[in-house]
């Protein structure tokens, strides 16, 4: 895993010891889930979103996006996200995207690579 100092400030609690890595593949993206111990033992999560693109020479490159979640923020977080994907499938999902995501796969993901 990498270390990402994007402002300077902090960088030494950003580099925290790797205690546990969740790797998540979801189509064209990899979502990382990383806990992560300071000095003091203190935890906290790192989430990473990697997307691989091609690079005009045709080598491969990833996008990054990654955020920190401290421990006293946890419970909010959690609680947000959930009431997002919540309001998500109620409000914005058609019928067989619901039906996908309660099954826990895309409903465009079924290809067929024979018949291209």
């Amino acid at each position: 895993m990498y270390s990402e100092d994007i402002d300077g400030v902090g960088s030494v609690e950003r580099s925290g010891e790797d205690v546990y890595s969740k790797p998540v593949r979801a189509g064209k993206r990899t979502y990382f889930f990383d806990v992560k111990a300071t000095k003091g033992n203190d935890y906290y999560l790192t989430i990473t979103e990697s997307k691989r693109k091609v690079e005009k020479d045709g080598h491969f490159a990833y996008d990054k996006h990654k955020i920190f979640l401290y421990k006293e923020d946890f419970e909010k977080f959690a609680e947000g996200l959930q009431e997002a994907i919540d309001y998500i499938r109620t409000n914005c999902l058609r019928d067989e995207d619901q039906a996908a995501a309660e099954n826990g796969r895309d409903s465009f993901s079924d290809v067929n690579f024979e018949e291209l």
